[in-house]
């Protein structure tokens, strides 16, 4: 059995994201979307809101699961038994960056392979942030994202919080 990782932080998850993790599906025995919840960056959502939301845009793929990682993306491969780093890439940008990363990983676990998918050319402009931005500035993002994101996407650009008051509200 081939188990594939997919790592990243899927905030959030959009449908470059999901397209690239049901082709991987096609290709590989299982495919474990790894969320990784301290990246170096500013976040939007919580490692469990973004593990969710990511759980919910598979429901109906039985050979995908959902998993949330700490620390280093090749020790959490070697944890969960993957065989295969899998990213995709839309852009040349992100050729170059996916393989510096694929050296380095491979520098650190030679035992694990590294496979990027090229994404759908109707999926080529999305990423995470570029969705953010467009929610956050009341734009349409139902192209972009399932319905469960753009309504999480919503109620934080609302500043509402799980509890329906607005996020900066004073706590109980």
């Amino acid at each position: 059995m081939v188990r594939a990782m997919f790592p990243g932080t899927f905030d959030p998850i959009h449908y470059g994201h999901i397209d690239i993790a049901n082709r991987a599906a096609k290709v590989f025995d299982e495919v474990v979307i790894a969320v990784y919840d301290k990246p170096l960056k500013s976040l939007l959502f919580s490692p469990d809101e973004r593990m969710e939301l990511v759980k919910q845009s598979f429901l109906d793929n039985p050979k995908i699961r959902v998993t949330g990682y700490s620390g280093l993306t090749v020790n959490a491969c070697h944890e969960l038994g993957a065989q295969v780093i899998m990213r995709g890439l839309r852009v040349f940008s992100d050729f170059e960056f996916e393989f510096r990363m694929a050296l380095a990983n491979n520098r650190l676990a030679p035992d694990i392979e590294i496979v990027s998918f090229i994404t759908h050319e109707e999926h080529t402009f999305l990423s995470s942030t570029t969705v953010r931005e467009i929610a956050m500035l009341d734009g349409d993002i139902s192209s972009m994202v399932p319905p469960h994101v753009e309504k999480a996407l919503k109620q934080r650009a609302l500043g509402i919080d799980d509890h329906h008051r607005p996020a900066y509200a004073a706590r109980d």
